[in-house]
């Protein structure tokens, strides 16, 4: 399978001026969306809502800010209004890589398209 990469912009709620725009790879095992830590200041003063555990790609346990609130626009989609998760990462070659989880993309109403690889709308949102 191939790897789905999206267009991302975060804006501070707060403070509109305080944005981020990013490609983001899409990560369906992670909940959030992702950011590294060293952008966080980026982003202006995020209200710190909740710290969590979190179990990384490795099985590394590592505790992370949950801060908000943001607008997530994910290229093609419609905004949605949540949380970004900071976490510390080391960059690939100078780039580090953010992702989008399961929670934004529900709440964009998208979801892989593994043949196509890339993201497609999906038309009714499932309240099973």
């Amino acid at each position: 399978m191939g790897r789905v990469v999206s267009h991302v912009r975060i804006t501070n709620l707060l403070d509109p001026e305080k944005t981020v725009e990013c490609d983001a790879l899409v990560d369906t095992g992670a909940a959030y969306m992702v950011l590294p830590k060293a952008w966080q200041a980026r982003l202006g003063n995020l209200k710190v809502i909740r710290e969590i555990d979190c179990e990384t790609a490795t099985q590394e346990l590592v505790r992370a800010p949950v801060c908000g609130p943001v607008e997530i626009r994910v290229e093609g989609f419609d905004p949605v209004y949540g949380e970004v998760l900071f976490l510390d990462m080391t960059p690939a070659d100078g780039i580090y890589e953010p992702l989008i989880g399961y929670i934004v993309l529900e709440q964009c109403q998208a979801a892989v398209d593994m043949l196509g690889v890339r993201l497609m709308h999906v038309k009714k949102t499932d309240l099973k």
